[in-house]
């Protein structure tokens, strides 16, 4: 007997659907009886993830990380859906999609919502969505090229950074004056200041400029 699998999908971009749907019963129709639930934004996601954990829950959940907010702005992005998700749906396996690849977003991503499968859309082909799919329904995590490529950067250093020292290395390396930093990260221009020397010393160039801080911190994977 073919093993049930109820999906949702959750994308704005329709034609990508389309190809995930295609990949997945093309390939899979033997082993697998699978039903597959669609939403283009966190309204709908969000009212399909509540019904199904009052009636047959999902088994699965593709999440795009860019998505229209919720009407009410509560929910602003996947990120936030499949923390709800994680919270409703205990036993569904998450997957995160998404086009950005900065270290400082797969970090906080890996952190914050610890998925069954992280794939950066710019490493995806329908093989790999179909391997992807069938470790994961065993139970085995997957993550594509760019996720183990931080992986392993991460694994090379001795000590990490916390989430406000990640976002001051991100947002310099955006292009942020260090004197406008107080507006993106919860902190004083002192404070800043402060963590921007304690990452010098860590990473032992503590008369280093700006520059040479985010060279070291890129070679170190943790932008």
């Amino acid at each position: 007997m073919k093993k049930k699998l109820k999906v949702l999908m959750i994308d704005d971009h329709p034609m990508i659907i389309e190809g995930y749907k295609n990949t997945l019963l093309g390939e899979n129709q033997k082993e697998y009886q699978i039903k597959i639930d669609i939403a283009s934004n966190c309204d709908d996601a969000y009212s399909s993830i509540v019904k199904s954990s009052e009636s047959v829950p999902y088994d699965m959940l593709f999440v795009d990380i860019k998505l229209p907010p919720s009407s009410d702005g509560s929910i602003t992005s996947g990120e936030d859906l499949a923390k709800h998700a994680k919270e409703l749906l205990p036993k569904a396996k998450i997957i995160i999609l998404t086009m950005h690849r900065e270290d400082h977003r797969i970090h906080n991503i890996l952190k914050n919502i610890n998925p069954s499968g992280f794939l950066i859309k710019s490493d995806l082909t329908s093989s790999e969505l179909l391997l992807a799919f069938n470790n994961i329904v065993k139970g085995k995590a997957y993550y594509s090229s760019t996720v183990n490529d931080h992986f392993r950067k991460m694994m090379t250093n001795k000590f990490s950074l916390d989430e406000k020292n990640l976002k001051i290395l991100y947002h310099l390396s955006r292009g942020v004056k260090t004197k406008n930093l107080p507006n993106y990260v919860s902190l004083s221009l002192s404070a800043i200041e402060k963590r921007k020397n304690q990452i010098k010393e860590m990473f032992s160039i503590a008369k280093a400029d700006d520059q040479k801080l985010l060279e070291e911190a890129r070679k170190r994977g943790f932008i």
